[in-house]
């Protein structure tokens, strides 16, 4: 029982890190070289992403530089930077990048807080769905005699108090990450 504990709390600490990780790449009026990490560059053949190929720094509040250590690629980034979906073009100075970011508009605030509101909602889905393997694990052990009901109650409960929790940390990451985009 305790394995189909430490499963269910390992896969919810994983839907978790990827939220954050994917709150983390939304732009938000701020330069954070974070969202040029799902950006990849075709590098001799190789899709790769822009951090493995050149230095990447904030310049400004609002900021990036792109600095290449092969600068025969610098067209290749700006071109992977172009295509992507960021919806900026960079500025190319024959030796660095520069990605400047435009303060947002109220228009886009409200999108981008409806965005990080779905990835939110899918995040709970995915702790739901996780929370259901793990209580339908608990009832095949019950099943075949390994728990007791009294064992198999108890089990739930817990199975329910980790996806309250995992939920509840859910909503803070939204309610932050929506503080921090409106206020910008």
């Amino acid at each position: 029982m305790k394995q189909v504990f430490d499963n269910t709390e390992k896969n919810m600490k994983k839907t978790l890190n990827a939220l954050s990780r994917e709150y983390v790449a939304i732009r938000a009026g701020r330069a954070n070289p974070a969202v040029l990490d799902r950006i990849l560059v075709d590098y001799y053949g190789v899709p790769t992403p822009i951090n493995q190929i050149a230095a990447v720094s904030v310049a400004e509040a609002r900021t990036l530089l792109i600095q290449p250590w092969d600068i025969s690629i610098l067209k290749d980034i700006e071109k992977a930077i172009q295509i992507s979906d960021l919806g900026i073009n960079p500025q190319n100075d024959g030796k660095i990048l520069r990605i400047v970011f435009p303060p947002l508009n109220e228009d886009r605030r409200r999108e981008i807080v409806k965005d990080i509101a779905r990835l939110a909602e899918e995040a709970k889905i995915s702790i739901r769905t996780t929370r259901r393997d793990a209580i339908e694990t608990l009832k095949k052990m019950k099943k075949e005699a390994e728990i007791t009901e009294d064992d198999l109650k108890q089990a739930e409960k817990h199975v329910q108090d980790l996806t309250d929790n995992f939920c509840k940390k859910i909503d803070d990451m939204l309610d932050e990450k929506q503080k921090e985009i409106m206020s910008i």
